[in-house]
């Protein structure tokens, strides 16, 4: 019987992950070399390792050395590359973990691009005993497999909606059914390759498989590097903006610009599994958010590709906008549970779809009319169908912003009139006509105009209190919500108008710790409807940071934007939300509101020390470069 990668005896904590991915689908590879999750054929497809869901059921691609004394892992320089060295008893063992891009393959040996996981396992000193387990469980582990050998050091792994091939150096045996297993001793210079991968129907034509493994790896950093080089940052902190635009890049379905919220589903809000939800669909404001933050950075071709892709996922709704899409368009996401998987650390119940698809949202709008500005703003031109779009969604507002809805936190309660989300129906109107003006957007100017003023006079006649000096939650009630941060970067309000800073004031004091890290609503279930505690959210620290900077509080935005990102994990990682208790990551894992609010907080910072005259900033210009 081969020996056994190392595993550890209790399932890695959230933090413990990097992801690898190809802007189609992402693997999760933990600290100590085990791929835990893995959906095909894209974000939301069915897994075909799910450990992180259930360490007994769920399967993984474990490579790793027998015995492990300490582990470092990272990435390698401006790539989604990841590297992890183990050091052992008697040696050191490098294992580089990635996922190629299309295009790569053709640039190798002119072969079609394929769903493919790579790993190369290296002796770097002394000699190390190298295992590996292979365990694909088709179909969220609810469907068998057969694992067929098919030439030597290669398997066919089959099973209902699955087919895919194991190339491997390192020999394998069957261990039982459906899991492969096999060790061998490395000394140093030695390695091993395993490559798992959809089809090809091409012959490699005798290259050998170490051979064709560094080629894709070295093109691979090439792809990556070359994307980062593409974009632009000036300002403090580039290490972590640079790993949240790669994370973001990961996060983006490439064949239509489509952003995923999440690589994962069911990782716990709460300690009670009522907060598990399937974060691995496209939501419109979190692609508009992440999109903005692509087009600050440089990276315009991303919008461009999100409003074709909004073209065809709209089509049969529009002129309605709904909450959230799959990465090909269909909005039908019916939420159910997956009983059979016990949940991380047995946290359940395990989620598959998000019944939040069917709610009103009417923030979706506005942040949508916002990305097309945002574009326009820095050089891009509308299409003609584009334009007839955007003035569907601007009458869509028109008729809509006075119904109650969800808003921007899904509240599992009947609908009521929030604030943020009149606000960005405000948004929406507002920019309409900038549009107009700029880009001639068909809209009725009279009408778009005194609806706007309507929409601005409701808000300050039931979203403002006088006595606490603060906009709230939603009308009729004195609750605050971080949400109403965002409202001088959409131009509501001046920063320092007296309105304002009690807001940020307000929430600050009801919702902020000491260290500075903040709540996205009072805590409980009297807000949301869903029964639980409610822990810490990421991005709305960065909010308050981006708020203060704009405010000129700079040196206070400052301590909270570096709090938060010493909370980042090992790989510079965040999930949606921190523990209260010890500020662990909790929640789907990476989490694309979490990185894009890293970047806006950074380039708000970085453009409040432009304007103070900072003599740090003006030296600070840093290109994303190798």
């Amino acid at each position: 019987m081969p020996a056994c990668p190392y595993i550890p005896a209790q399932a890695p904590a959230i933090a413990d992950y990097a992801a690898i991915g190809n802007c189609r689908s992402i693997a999760l590879v933990s600290r100590w070399g085990s791929i835990d999750w893995w959906c095909l054929p894209h974000f939301s497809g069915p897994s075909v390792f799910a450990a992180l869901l259930d360490a007994e059921r769920g399967g993984r691609f474990a490579l790793a050395p027998s015995q492990v004394l300490q582990v470092e892992q990272r990435y390698e320089p401006h790539t989604n590359v990841l590297r992890t060295v183990f050091e052992c008893p008697e040696g050191v063992l490098e294992l580089m973990d990635f996922m190629s891009l299309p295009g790569v393959e053709s640039k190798v040996d002119g072969t079609p691009w394929v769903q493919q996981v790579v790993r190369v396992a290296t002796c770097l000193a002394g000699r190390v005993e190298l295992a590996a387990q292979v365990q694909p469980r088709p179909d969220y582990a609810r469907a068998p497999v057969d694992l067929v050998a098919c030439g030597e050091g290669r398997w066919h792994c089959l099973g209902p909606g699955l087919d895919l091939e194991l190339a491997s150096t390192l020999p394998l045996e069957m261990l039982g059914e459906g899991t492969l297993g096999g060790s061998a001793m490395l000394q140093a210079g030695e390695r091993h390759v395993m490559l798992l991968h959809t089809p090809t129907g091409e012959d490699s034509g005798g290259e050998s498989l170490q051979a064709r493994a560094g080629r894709l790896l070295e093109a691979t950093l090439a792809w990556w590097q070359d994307w980062c080089d593409g974009g632009r940052y000036e300002g403090p902190g580039v290490e972590a903006v640079l790993r949240s635009a790669l994370m973001l890049k990961l996060l983006t379905y490439e064949p239509s610009g489509a952003v995923v919220a999440a690589a994962t589903t069911s990782l716990p809000e709460s300690e009670t599994g009522s907060r598990n939800w399937d974060y691995r669909y496209c939501w419109l404001r979190d692609t508009s958010l992440v999109l903005d933050a692509f087009t600050d950075l440089g990276h315009g071709r991303e919008s461009d590709a999100f409003l074709g892709w909004l073209l065809h996922a709209t089509r049969c709704s529009r002129p309605r906008l709904r909450v959230m899409y799959t990465v090909h368009g269909e909005t039908e996401l019916p939420e159910g549970e997956l009983p059979h998987l016990s949940g991380w650390r047995g946290i359940g119940p395990v989620r598959v779809g998000n019944a939040a698809s069917q709610q009103e949202q009417h923030d979706v709008y506005g942040e949508v009319i916002f990305t097309a500005w945002d574009y326009v703003e820095l050089g891009g031109e509308l299409q003609p169908d584009e334009k007839e779009l955007l003035a569907e969604f601007t009458q869509s507002v028109c008729r809509i912003w006075r119904e109650p809805d969800h808003g921007i936190w899904e509240i599992r309660l009947p609908p009521r009139h929030n604030t943020h989300s009149k606000l960005m129906c405000w948004v929406a109107l507002d920019r309409a006509l900038e549009l107009n003006r700029s880009q001639g957007l068909p809209i009725d100017v009279a009408c778009v105009r005194a609806e706007r003023d309507a929409i601005r006079q409701d808000i300050e006649t039931h979203g403002f209190d006088e006595r606490l000096g603060s906009y709230v939650g939603y009308y009729g009630s004195q609750e605050p919500d971080a949400a109403l941060l965002l409202m001088p970067r959409m131009g509501y309000l001046p920063p320092n108008d007296p309105r304002m800073r009690g807001t940020v004031r307000y929430i600050m004091e009801r919702l902020m710790r000491e260290d500075g890290l903040m709540h996205r609503y009072p805590p409980g279930p009297g807000y949301d409807g869903v029964s639980g505690p409610e822990h810490l959210f990421v991005i709305c620290s960065f909010w308050c940071v981006d708020c203060l900077a704009r405010e000129g509080r700079i040196e206070e935005a400052e301590r909270i934007y570096q709090r938060v990102l010493g909370l980042a994990n090992h790989v510079g990682l965040f999930a949606e939300e921190f523990r209260e208790a010890d500020g662990t990551p909790m929640g789907n894992f990476p989490q694309a509101f979490s990185h894009v609010g890293l970047i806006t907080a950074a380039m708000s910072l970085a453009r409040a020390r432009r304007e103070r005259g900072d003599a740090a900033s003006a030296s600070s210009y840093s290109k994303f470069i190798r």
